[in-house]
Formats: structure tokens, C-alpha cells, sequence
């Protein structure tokens, strides 16, 4: 791809969580249409129609080969099709290629465990879903229970609606606090949920371990080394 822009890519794939890009792609699209030496663009395997974990489906604008050196790079998360991308060879090693060289790499979500398979966040602190967070130990990472964490050029988001702050937070590094907050006030972020703020004390499910387990085995059944790596970091 040649172009003098500074290429942010959100790469997508199939079974990912949509909201994981939608939102932070929203944000740093408003971004490049002011500070127009950015641009971004959508990367995937291919330019058909990809599946996600509900019924809408994405479309990448450009393939991975078109888009090889992005100045910054965003990888959704997901649940089970997220862990089973884990065992894509082809994504891992766009990442891999794409990560070494970018300015910035970021990721949503468990995007973050696409980026530990990718040896990207060896050493690094990192966020991700707080269900799945003890897997980036798997990845030689140190899990952060923080709604972002910024180590070096890796910064990681952790679940799901996160993304939006991690992407108002990266138009502040990149442009300035005063475009975020522009940005902040054009999409009305300001969250007010009906059961107010959570308390972490009482989050679902108990004993994460069984439900962890069968994700893995149904995810990862036909990758067992992959899944037993997982599976050691499951408490």
C-alpha cells in the first residue's frame, strides 16, 4: 500500500466481537478527519464478508499484504472463535510481521491473547477481558486489571466497551487532549449505566475454571498443545 498517510489498521476476523472495533474505530476516524496525516483502514485475510460473534458482518477494506507496515495496529478481541484464531497461522503472522515493525499496537479485549501468540507482549504488562486474564501469563505477559495499560509501544484494552477509552486515550498521545475531548463530546461518551458502576466484588459465574476449561476444549480441540498451554493458567 503506498501512502504517505500514517496507517492506523484494525484487523478483523472471523467470530470477533464487532463492538471491540466499531467503537474505537468511530473514535480514531474522527481523529483522521481532522489530523489528516492519519488514516485508517480495515485489514483482513480477505475483502469478503467476515463473521462475527452476532449477526452483523464486516467487511475488510484492504488485504493483509496491502497493508504490511501500518503505523499503528488494533486487534479486536472475542470469546471462543477468538481463542481458536489463536491457531490462524496466517493472522498470528501478519501480527507478528505488522507488530515489529508499527509505532503503536493495541488490541481490545482478548485481542491481547492474539498479540501474546504473536510474541508481542513477552515481558509487557497487559490487559484483556477480565475472564480471560490469567491466559496472558500463557504469553510471557503480566496481567494488569486496569481498564487500559500502556507499556512501551504495546497498549492494551481490556474488555469490550474499553476500547473506546483506549482509543479516546491514543488520539490524546497523537494529537492532543483537546480533539479527544472533542471527539468525547461528538460521540456523547459519557456513560451513565442504568445499574450503575460495577462492583468487581460481586462479577458472575463463581469459579471461572469449568466454564474456562470447556471455552478452551471447544475452541481448541484440534490444537491440544495450544489448549494445554491455556489450560495451565486456568486457576
Amino acid at each position: 500500500m503506498t501512502d504517505d498517510k500514517k496507517i492506523i489498521a484494525f484487523v478483523v476476523y472471523p467470530g470477533m466481537t464487532p463492538l471491540d472495533m466499531v467503537g474505537p474505530l468511530t473514535v480514531l476516524d474522527g481523529m483522521a478527519s481532522s489530523a489528516q496525516e492519519y488514516r485508517t483502514v480495515v485489514v483482513g485475510e480477505t475483502k469478503e464478508p467476515v463473521t462475527t460473534d452476532n449477526p452483523l458482518k464486516l467487511v475488510a477494506t484492504h488485504t493483509y499484504d496491502e497493508v504490511p507496515s501500518p503505523y499503528a495496529l488494533l486487534v479486536p478481541g472475542g470469546a471462543a472463535p477468538t481463542l481458536k484464531a489463536l491457531a490462524d497461522e496466517k493472522l498470528v503472522g501478519y501480527l507478528r510481521k505488522a507488530g515489529e515493525s508499527a509505532e503503536l499496537v493495541t488490541s481490545v479485549c482478548t485481542g491481547s491473547l492474539l498479540l501474546g501468540q504473536a510474541g508481542l507482549l513477552e515481558g509487557r504488562r497487559a490487559a484483556t477481558h477480565w475472564m480471560f486474564r490469567e491466559f496472558l501469563r500463557a504469553f510471557g505477559a503480566e496481567p494488569v486489571a486496569e481498564r487500559w495499560v500502556e507499556d512501551g509501544n504495546v497498549i492494551t484494552a481490556a474488555g469490550v466497551s474499553a476500547g473506546i477509552d483506549l482509543a479516546l486515550h491514543l488520539v490524546e498521545r497523537l494529537v492532543g487532549a483537546e480533539i479527544a475531548r472533542t471527539i468525547q463530546f461528538v460521540i456523547e461518551y459519557d456513560p451513565e449505566p442504568p445499574q450503575g458502576p460495577l462492583d468487581w466484588s460481586k462479577r458472575p459465574y463463581g469459579d471461572l475454571k469449568p466454564l474456562l476449561e470447556h471455552t478452551l476444549n471447544e475452541a481448541l480441540a484440534d490444537e491440544p498443545a495450544l489448549r494445554d498451554k491455556l489450560l495451565a493458567h486456568t486457576g
